[in-house]
């Protein structure tokens, strides 16, 4: 008896059910998530990506920066992120809404970058940060991403978008040469810095939706809960 045919169908059924089970549902679930209307701040949380921010998330995605950087602050319980200052809350759905793609990340050789345009709004300080890390960073394990800069000759007046980069480090060790635009020279962020820099400033999760204060109560009901037990006993 040729069995085939049965055994075909059922792996198809096993499929359409994990399908079902993995995509559909967590579809269904999310994909009907919408902004939140705030009457006292008179516009929608999540608010929608500009032009430059979208152009910035697509430089982030070419560069790789997922491998070292994550975009998700876990509540506690499951991490030190918010400990660490990396977030006032854990991360929810409904914070991803505006992001075909969503930056999740693979590891954290560096700090999660959910909320770094909170923690640091500075267009300059970033800037400095990219041209190199160790300008603002001292002891960072970031390499230096000088090619999303220029450095150009000086004609006519400066370019008003021109960084100043500082001859020494802020532990007084100085800063290399060729770092260091000669006299009549000047460092200039490419569009691609300035985009990948607005999207970074972009960069904050801090409206509190009440689903992220649903799972911070929980979590403070279940750290009360084990703290009583351990009295109890």
């Amino acid at each position: 008896m040729n069995r085939a045919p049965l055994i075909f169908l059922g792996v198809f059924l096993a499929l359409a059910f994990s399908w079902t089970g993995i995509v559909l549902v967590n579809q269904i679930a999310y994909g009907s998530l919408t902004p939140i209307y705030d009457e006292n701040e008179s516009k929608a949380f999540p608010e929608p990506m500009p032009g430059i921010v979208k152009r910035g998330e697509l430089v982030y995605q070419d560069l790789g920066c997922v491998y070292c950087h994550t975009q998700q602050v876990r509540r506690p319980g499951y991490g030190s992120d918010i400990e660490r200052g990396w977030g006032e809350r854990g991360s929810v759905a409904r914070d991803y809404i505006y992001e075909n793609r969503v930056m999740l990340g693979t590891m954290r050789t560096g700090p999660d970058l959910r909320n770094i345009g909170a923690r640091q709004s500075d267009e300059t300080w970033h800037l400095l940060h990219l041209y190199d890390p160790q300008l603002t960073s001292r002891g960072s394990v970031m390499p230096p991403y000088r090619f999303l800069f220029e450095m150009r000759k000086i004609v006519g007046e400066p370019s008003p978008d021109a960084i100043s980069i500082p001859t020494t480090y802020t532990d007084g060790v100085a800063v290399p040469a060729h770092s260091i635009p000669a006299e009549g020279y000047e460092v200039v962020p490419t569009a691609r810095a300035k985009a990948l820099v607005a999207y970074l400033i972009q960069r904050k999760d801090t409206y509190g939706f009440p689903e992220a204060f649903k799972l911070h109560h929980e979590k403070a009901e279940e750290e009360d809960a084990a703290d009583s037990e351990e009295e109890g006993n």
